[in-house]
């Protein structure tokens, strides 16, 4: 590791742990939360066996995704695949008895279309989380499974059953599987997890062969999942630690050298767009290791998972400052944040629900995939606006909306981003005394030019003149001796206050305001306000 990148991970901890939420929301951000299935951990946590029963079940996972969409989450990972099973009804494997509570036996709907449709419903992505080698214990329908079908490739050791890493049916066949949830599901990502050898594995191959077997696996994997919908985000969950830095040892325990799993190659070769490190750590055993994940992204996604499972008492000894530093620190170097995994989340241990709902207090869009597609969709057209809400046309799978109280709204401020992914060309909210903005996305999350709610001709008309201002600093009125004004404040046409200065100097920086006509007052001692003048904003609209 670099000395650059040492002093920079002593400096941000010390600073991260002063100035807690004090990163501003940004725009494009995965959050996003392990969902697991196995053994119903996290959902259901009751049995579809009847109609009544079927909806308790599909209720319970509603209210989770409204939990999670309250706390800003845009991304789920749900386990689909969980040992040689599966919750969807599939051609190669069999139902996980999760969801009916009998192995084999289909819970009378598809659990994955479902969930599908419900994030989708909260403008969330949901990728399809696929547990890879491990297939279970060696007796059960999982194994059993494989070793009808393919003779030999499942390998014991202990209780435990896997799929060899080293026979090339091991990728034929989880690439069909991968294959048939991308072509028959409407999902967002597939995520691989456990895409490496076991820790009990005796790897007697040289470890650059390892790496080549594993990384044949995601090749063929990620093929088949391009060639359907290039679109869909390959991801994995790989060790938290990529490998030993020149400073800071991995005990160990590390994704290239122990386990074959070169993450970082595949981000680099286009085989992933996403990653999603299980860096469960604190202090020096996560900080560096994050920030060497952040630059070697190539340009890629990085939400690295963090271990709030830590925070129960039952679990570990963590207290909340080690999980809030991590994400801080997550959020500073343009990273992530995944959870692992969601009971821990919505049991709100030790108020991590709570810090992550302040934190993530804007929604935010999940980055695009500017490698795989960087052409700006179609901008959507003929905007209408009435008292009760919204409605446009446009022809882009998905529309964000933006609003303020100042013209134009400024579409790169998360703070203005009030709707994200929403399928409809409409949407029912007030619009007294606010301005609204429509984009139109395509799936790579590309987004087109905003239309605005009003035009030039329908913005605000000031008669008399403006304050001078260049966009960045404010030129102030003389200021009579006669007034007692000690402070100024900046309103929005609308009368909302939005900033307050000190009354002083010749000019004031007015960098910070998004585009948009003000009022600039005086405030005396006594609360006497005079106006001073009107001024505009104006740096020019952002290409997003």
């Amino acid at each position: 590791m670099s000395k650059r990148l040492s002093i920079t991970f002593y400096i941000l901890f010390l600073w991260s742990s002063l100035h807690a939420q004090s990163f501003s929301s940004p725009k494009r951000e995965v959050r996003a939360v392990w969902l697991t299935t196995i053994g119903g951990l996290d959902w259901p946590h009751s049995y579809a066996q009847s109609s009544g029963s079927i909806e308790r079940q599909q209720q319970e996972l509603s209210h989770l995704l409204d939990l999670y969409q309250q706390a800003g989450i845009n991304t789920v990972l749900l386990q689909t695949r969980i040992r040689g099973t599966v919750i969807y009804p599939s051609q190669y494997e069999p139902w996980d008895g999760c969801l009916s509570g009998v192995p084999g036996r289909s819970p009378g709907y598809d659990a994955l279309r479902f969930a599908i449709d419900e994030c989708h419903r909260r403008g969330m992505e949901l990728h399809a989380w696929v547990v890879t080698i491990p297939i279970g214990k060696w007796d059960k329908l999982g194994v059993q499974n494989i070793r009808r079908k393919l003779p030999g490739v499942a390998r014991r050791i202990g209780p435990e059953g896997y799929m060899n890493p080293e026979n090339p049916r091991t990728a034929s066949y989880l690439a069909d599987i991968c294959e048939e949830i991308t072509r028959n599901y409407d999902v967002d990502g597939i995520h691989l997890d456990y895409i490496r050898y076991p820790e009990t594995w005796n790897i007697k191959v040289s470890r650059d062969q390892g790496r080549n077997y594993i990384t044949g696996i995601v090749r063929a994997i990620s093929q088949r999942v391009k060639s359907l919908k290039p679109w869909v985000k390959m991801s994995c969950s790989p060790i938290g630690k990529f490998d030993d830095l020149s400073r800071y040892w991995s005990h160990g325990w590390n994704a290239y050298t122990k386990v074959c799993q070169d993450a970082q190659g595949w981000l680099r070769s286009g085989l992933m767009d996403q990653l999603y490190p299980m860096m469960y750590f604190r202090d020096n055993q996560f900080f560096p290791f994050a920030i060497d994940w952040a630059e070697q992204s190539d340009g890629k996604t990085i939400a690295p998972g963090l271990g709030i499972y830590f925070l129960n008492p039952k679990e570990g000894n963590w207290r909340l400052a080690d999980v809030t530093r991590e994400m801080e620190v997550l959020r500073q170097y343009g990273m992530g944040q995944t959870f692992f995994r969601g009971k821990f989340l919505t049991d709100n241990d030790q108020g991590i629900y709570d810090f992550v709902k302040r934190f993530n207090r804007h929604p935010a869009l999940v980055p695009a995939m500017t490698w795989a597609s960087h052409t700006l969709p179609e901008e959507p057209a003929s905007l209408q606006m009435s008292k009760k809400g919204l409605s446009w046309q446009g022809h882009t799978p998905y529309y964000n909306v933006y609003s303020s109280r100042t013209w134009p709204v400024d579409v790169s401020r998360a703070e203005n981003l009030i709707a994200v992914r929403r399928t409809a060309n409409s949407i029912a909210l007030p619009t007294d005394g606010r301005y609204f903005a429509v984009t139109g996305m395509d799936r790579f999350g590309n987004e087109s030019k905003a239309l605005q709610s009003h035009q030039m001709e329908t913005a605000p008309r000031i008669d008399i003149p403006l304050l001078a201002c260049d966009g960045r600093r404010l030129t102030l009125p003389p200021k009579d001796h006669t007034l007692d004004a000690q402070l100024l404040t900046i309103e929005t046409l609308q009368g909302s206050i939005v900033d307050t200065r000190t009354y002083q100097g010749k000019t004031i920086d007015v960098s910070r305001l998004p585009n948009g006509y003000y009022v600039l007052r005086s405030l005396g001692r006594k609360g006497v306000t005079h106006r001073l003048g009107f001024f505009q904003v104006k740096r020019g609209l952002p290409h997003i």
